[in-house]
């Protein structure tokens, strides 16, 4: 096993009741939290906070998401340890990474900077270390402009909601939190730690197979992988092909990773692959290429490693946890063997709480956010890339076979319409001839289908997801919803 992280103990001292009394309540509140203009929304979305960049996100934020951040992790810590810092490849990422910085050490926080690294490498490191908390600057799949701030508990999860709203409480004056501090945090470059995180990737996996033989492709997406993935694959033994392999934040996630799958896909083909991977640009999530170039989504990863691990009888009471967008098709064969599946709400901090509350040790989402307990904490793209290729090493068949022998899913569309209004776009359950179309066409559906109307909590987008028992009557009502929600929504 890897060993832990240890640090040096810090002296911070917070100042006491008394004395803030004495300075004056609210004295050493930052001067700066009255020119933020915040949303009336919340600003913690289903992956912490996102948004354009030099719209809600700002470096006079970030410097305040650090303090408060700082307070309430410090505030809820039982010891005294530090924030881990990364971040992805995005061109506006070093100044929110700074910014923060600058806002967790005004807090007493000692903060260690890994800079360029996966999300779930800050996850893995601050479970494993002394961490009170970790921090990840990156908008995940979305496009360059945009740019997000994900908090991690000092157990590697995401931070829980309690915690966002004191945070958020913070941010907008609504806080009893003495918030003055007699000490500065220092800053600490510790790119090193991110080769424990690629040992602890391998460590599982290297005692009974290794990837010899296999021609892998990889499609980094300009983004937080680009150095770790090669040498993990490759030190595992398999024979790597890389696309869109340099950090570039001018073409993070652009046609390319696993919102855009066909540049693997043809890549697959062209070079005989046995498989390929594309992630996103943080690397929380991968979708699979088979060697058809036929895509292979978090759907048919959680049924074919939840079959792994249930023919090792590793898998508690044959449960996988997905969300309400998994394939009815998917459900039902699942089903068929014998296992039980359990539904949440989109976004794998949902999926992680009902793991925790059901003792599940499988579950993720189709977009290929996967989490397995037995390996890791949280989404993470590395390690769900490892062991489903060391899956099909040892099953001594193709990717393509065994998607094959699984199941067959039922026709879904899924729309994206932009809504840029913030208000409109959230509130858009309190409009009624959307409502009505809904029920509508659940209505003339029945048991033949099935509709999801949601807000992104990552994109300024309404989704309209409609799944039927055939290919024509999911276009016709995926048409009329997206008309709705066009009408009634974009200004």
């Amino acid at each position: 096993m890897v060993s832990s992280i240890t640090r040096n103990q810090a002296d911070i001292r917070v100042v006491t009741a008394c004395e803030a009394e004495k300075l004056g309540k609210g004295q050493q509140r930052n001067e700066g939290l009255n020119l933020l203009s915040l949303p009336k929304t919340p600003l913690f979305g289903t992956d912490g906070i996102r948004g354009k960049v030099g719209e809600l996100l700002s470096a006079p934020l970030a410097l305040q998401v650090g303090f408060w951040a700082g307070v309430v992790l410090r505030t809820h810590a039982n010891r005294v340890g530090p924030v881990i810092l990364g971040q992805d490849s995005r061109n506006s990422s070093d100044m929110l990474a700074m910014a923060l910085s600058a806002g967790l050490t005004s807090a007493g926080i000692e903060v260690w900077y890994l800079g360029l690294c996966p999300t779930p490498c800050v996850a893995y490191l601050t479970s494993s270390s002394e961490a009170i908390g970790g921090v990840m600057i990156s908008a995940s799949h979305n496009p360059p402009e945009d740019n997000g701030i994900k908090i991690f508990g000092a157990d590697g999860a995401k931070l829980p909601q309690a915690l966002q709203a004191e945070i958020e409480a913070g941010l907008r004056g609504n806080t009893e939190f003495i918030d003055s501090v007699s000490d500065c945090g220092r800053h600490y470059s510790r790119r090193e730690l991110i080769g424990n995180y690629g040992a602890a990737l391998q460590q599982p996996l290297q005692a009974s197979v290794n990837l010899q033989g296999m021609k892998i492709v990889l499609d980094l997406a300009w983004g937080a992988a680009v150095g770790l993935a090669p040498s993990v694959f490759t030190q595992m033994g398999a024979e790597v092909i890389c696309l869109h392999n340099q950090a570039d934040g001018d073409r993070i996630n652009v046609n390319c990773g696993s919102t855009h799958l066909e540049t693997l896909q043809a890549a697959v083909q062209e070079h005989n692959a046995d498989l390929g991977f594309a992630f996103d640009g943080d690397a929380d999530r991968v979708l699979a290429v088979d060697h058809t170039g036929r895509s292979v989504n978090g759907d048919y990863i959680l049924y074919l490693w939840g079959q792994h691990l249930k023919q090792q009888q590793q898998l508690p009471d044959n449960l996988i946890v997905s969300t309400v967008m998994a394939n009815l098709g998917f459900e039902r064969a699942w089903k068929q063997q014998g296992g039980k599946l359990i539904r949440t709400a989109v976004g794998d901090q949902y999926v992680q709480a009902e793991m925790l509350k059901t003792g599940g040790a499988l579950g993720g989402e189709q977009s290929g956010h996967i989490l397995c307990r037995h390996y890791g904490i949280t989404g993470d793209g590395l390690l769900t890339a490892l062991h489903l290729a060391s899956l099909v090493k040892q099953a001594g068949v193709s990717l393509a076979a065994l998607v094959d022998e699984s199941f067959d899913t039922y026709p879904q569309l899924l729309r994206n319409v932009r809504v840029i209004d913030r208000d409109r776009r959230l509130s858009w359950q309190n409009c009624e001839p959307i409502q009505q179309a809904i029920a509508s066409a659940e209505a003339a559906m029945g048991d033949s289908g099935r509709i999801l109307v949601r807000a992104s909590g990552t994109e300024p987008v309404i989704r309209v997801m409609v799944e039927a028992v055939n290919a024509e009557l999911a276009t016709y009502w995926t048409e009329e919803l997206v008309a709705q929600v066009q009408a009634h929504l974009v200004s």
